[in-house]
């Protein structure tokens, strides 16, 4: 396994430089022992790793701490239960590692989980294991969480999706920890785009895996049956009169609730394009719906069951988890242009203080800071979404066997990035970039540029404002 990683950034805007040091300094915070294995808990109180995040944030932090990065994809595989289910949340609890099975809380696993086989080197054993757990758990959700066969996958409580206190739940469970759904509620089992979208990146990412071992029969198959799900997700879930996405309750009546789940639905690449450009032009960028002044609220703020509460609260603030994924699900579809400016509304939303919490009035962009017991700081997915806006923005970022490059802003910057035997730099004079692999320039480039390079450096491709650059 590649042990040695690190990241450096030195930039004139003091806005940047002190939130990436205070970053760089309270994620340390959140590396924890269990077991004897170093992970990057959630942090801001919660102590756990979550299927919601914990994987997703440990393949970001691995470009620091590789050691901590596996181990917050491994711990969730070596803990799957014997019918496949994974469990929602690992703690450590009177000095034992517990996993937990009364929700699912998310699954931002597949992609990450993927792509740290390629950050730590390439590992078989480890590939093997992923394409194992995926396959194993996609098939319980087909045998347990389709109640009622309508082919749809059902959500049976708040916490399998992670929507704290979400309105739209109405009188569903918090947890659930039993394999039939529960009874007699409104809403639940809510057939879901979330846990259909687990379902499909599952899959692609089996065929990926596939494709990597060179079969090349079951890379077809597992394409083929991610698209099954796809083609059942637009036909049952898909509204193309409001362009989007939308849940059914139990009764199969459509629930009229805009929700930035879309959002988490690109980010499991779950929409075509044609379904993605309707939802950002239409539905993301639109600022009576989620491009607010601080963008990203969790509900459309012109929804009626929007609520701007400022504890932990699914039902309207813009969540730094929402930021956090926002990266992968944008990238997913060329919008990477937008990615600099949620960066930079992120970073003025912290501002100089640092303080990382999980919500942000979606008007304001004011940090509500009490959160679980008094004053909330040091919460994972902030910092890691200032980190990891700071690296596709300023910097270098590693993605499977490409390196996407930044040359964004009009300050200077130097951003290095360590991986192994490897140094890679991007030098920005805010006129442009030069990119260094151990210190042989491989480009220079214009502002405000994404570029894509293989290890060695040769370009692929040039992007501004979402176009390919000849």
């Amino acid at each position: 396994m590649i042990q040695n990683t690190s990241v450096s950034f030195q930039t004139s805007d003091e806005l940047l430089q002190s939130l990436f040091c205070l970053a760089e300094e309270k994620c340390l915070q959140n590396l924890k022992d269990f077991a004897g294995r170093t992970v990057l808990i959630e942090g801001g109180g919660y102590e756990k790793i979550w299927l919601e995040t914990q994987p997703m944030g440990g393949e970001m932090y691995a470009k620091r701490n590789m050691e901590a990065g596996f181990h917050n994809q491994l711990l969730f595989m070596e803990c799957q239960r014997e019918d496949g289910r994974l469990p929602g949340s690992i703690a450590m609890i009177d000095g034992v590692l517990t996993p937990q099975f009364n929700k699912f809380q998310g699954f931002c696993f597949p992609a990450p989980a993927l792509n740290m086989y390629y950050l730590m080197g390439k590992d078989q054993a480890y590939l093997d294991l992923l394409y194992a757990a995926l396959e194993k758990f996609d098939a319980y959700l087909w045998r347990v969480r389709d109640s009622d066969g309508d082919g749809c996958l059902e959500t049976w409580c708040r916490y399998d999706t992670g929507e704290d206190h979400a309105l739209r739940y109405g009188d569903a469970p918090d947890a659930w920890a039993e394999e039939t759904p529960p009874q007699g509620c409104r809403v639940v089992p809510m057939a879901s785009m979330d846990m259909m979208s687990w379902s499909y990146s599952a899959r692609e990412t089996l065929s990926e895996i596939s494709r990597i071992n060179r079969d090349d029969r079951k890379a077809l198959f597992w394409a083929r049956k991610a698209k099954d799900v796809q083609a059942h997700m637009k036909a049952y879930l898909w509204s193309e009169e409001r362009g989007a996405y939308f849940d059914r309750d139990k009764n199969h009546r459509i629930l009229p609730t805009l929700l930035h789940n879309n959002l988490r639905a690109m980010y499991w690449h779950s929409l075509t394009p044609a379904m993605a450009e309707r939802f950002v032009k239409e539905h993301l960028l639109n600022p009576e719906e989620f491009w607010t002044p601080m963008p990203l609220p969790s509900v459309a703020v012109n929804d009626p069951l929007f609520r701007n509460v400022t504890t932990n609260n699914w039902s309207g603030q813009v969540e730094a988890l929402t930021y956090q994924r926002a990266i992968r699900a944008l990238e997913n579809y060329g919008y990477e242009y937008l990615i600099p400016q949620l960066g930079r509304k992120l970073f003025e939303a912290i501002g100089k203080k640092g303080v990382f919490v999980q919500q942000y009035d979606p008007f304001t962009g004011v940090p509500s800071a009490v959160s679980l017991e008094g004053e909330q700081d040091a919460y994972g997915p902030a910092m890691l979404s200032v980190l990891e806006y700071l690296s596709r923005m300023y910097g270098v970022h590693v993605e499977r066997e490409c390196l996407y490059w930044g040359t964004s802003g009009a300050a200077e910057s130097s951003y290095e990035q360590v991986w192994g035997d490897w140094v890679l730099r991007m030098e920005n004079t805010g006129r442009g970039g030069t990119a260094y692999i151990n210190g042989r320039k491989v480009f220079e480039a214009g502002p405000n540029l994404r570029v894509v390079t293989d290890y060695h450096g040769n370009v692929r491709e040039a992007r501004q404002k979402g176009t390919a650059v000849p």
